[in-house]
């Protein structure tokens, strides 16, 4: 797997596209037959490239992703490609023509930035990773746009670009990495790798710290269809500025400094925000929206007494409110023929799954089960996504 060279020969992405759609049940079998023909270690090269590329079109698409060539780590690490593709058209609409991608990894945010026209030069230290991010350049036709070079970031020189993109490593060899500065590079040196630029922009993890976001950079978090993918930090844009954004869209949240909301009562209604602005701290702009606060100081639920929908949080209507009691939830889920539950929890250790083994839904109605703390107290709230 470290050398794409002979995938890329014609006997290679023949072998590519005759293993195309091959179900693991069917690989030895295929791998059998293929080998009287070809070289056993071409024949495995293929296969365990198109296990790739089937695990990778969920976040490129199956057209791009059984054209381009991956890694393991290429699949799990590299941008999903409605979220490269917004920014790129972001750093566009600010006038960037051309981005120094450090740490391009398999080159997914390169790709999305030539296609809005931009020139990129691609950079990663790792062989195998550079030259699968050049095969991906040329095999979408974008190696005229795309230069891709093995390197150290840190000696690279990105003064002839007019922004920066670096996507630090953040995961070791024991798995995700959580400080900032344990990135490979750390977050400091892309900081002030982002300052020469004009404009930057620094993939982080969405978990970071809000305090390890520096003063003059733009804080955004970003979510796809309702799952949050990335923080990334702009400079060059609006420093001290904090947003959501949330994909497909884009709509985004722009932060309005207000104060945390009071709580309240349960209402009609229980608004759950969306993930990226749970994450961006603007729960507050929310209620502001839907004129509600919050069931419990801690937890991000709103609720208020009417409808108001917003983009940036799913509404449902509550029937009951009940102290958590799993034989009592149980006897009201029979009673109302309740057979399709849904079970979200926040700030509550019951998991989902043993919840809905234990009450056993049967019966032909649907609902949703709150497991969360009303000002502090253990509870279930019981209901169904409000109809707009």
């Amino acid at each position: 797997m470290n050398d794409l060279a002979p995938l890329l020969t014609p006997e290679g992405r023949a072998l590519l596209d005759e293993v195309r759609g091959t179900a693991p049940a069917d690989e030895l079998a295929v791998a059998t037959r293929l080998r009287r023909d070809h070289p056993a270690p071409l024949v495995s090269a293929a296969l365990a490239q198109a296990r790739l590329r089937q695990r990778a079109v969920a976040k490129f698409g199956a057209e791009d992703a059984h054209r381009m060539f991956f890694t393991p780590n290429g699949v799990e690490q590299s941008t999903r490609a409605s979220v490269a593709a917004y920014r790129a058209a972001r750093l566009k609409e600010l006038g960037v023509t051309s981005v120094a991608d450090l740490c391009c990894g398999i080159g997914g945010d390169a790709i999305a930035l030539a296609r809005a026209g931009i020139r990129v030069l691609a950079v990663d230290r790792d062989p195998a990773t550079a030259a699968t991010a050049r095969a991906n350049a040329d095999a979408l036709g974008l190696g005229g746009l795309i230069e891709v070079r093995e390197a150290d970031v840190t000696q690279v020189d990105t003064s002839g670009h007019d922004a920066v993109f670096v996507d630090p490593a953040r995961r070791g060899g024991r798995g995700r990495i959580f400080d900032p500065e344990a990135y490979s590079p750390p977050l400091s040196w892309a900081v002030a790798a982002a300052r020469t630029a004009r404009v930057a922009a620094l993939k982080i993890a969405p978990g970071v710290p809000h305090e390890a976001v520096p003063a003059d950079a733009e804080a955004e978090w970003i979510s796809d269809h309702g799952d949050v993918k990335e923080a990334v930090l702009w400079f060059g844009t609006e420093p001290g500025a904090v947003r959501a954004t949330l994909l497909p869209g884009p709509r985004a949240l722009r932060g309005a400094g207000l104060p945390d909301p009071q709580v309240r009562p349960l209402g009609r209604y229980l608004y759950e925000p969306d993930g990226a602005v749970i994450r961006a701290h603007l729960v507050a702009d929310v209620a502001a929206e839907v004129d509600g606060g919050l069931l419990d100081a801690t937890i991000a639920y709103v609720t208020a007494d009417t409808l108001r929908p917003t983009p940036y949080a799913t509404a449902y209507e509550i029937t009951d409110q009940l102290p958590f009691n799993v034989k009592k939830l149980k006897a009201l889920l029979r009673e109302r023929g309740v057979g399709v539950l849904t079970v979200k929890k926040r700030g509550s250790a019951v998991e989902p799954e043993e919840l809905r083994r234990k009450v056993k839904p049967q019966g032909p109605n649907a609902a949703t089960v709150f497991l969360t703390r009303v000002a502090g107290a253990p509870t279930m709230l019981i209901g169904a996504p409000a109809a707009v």
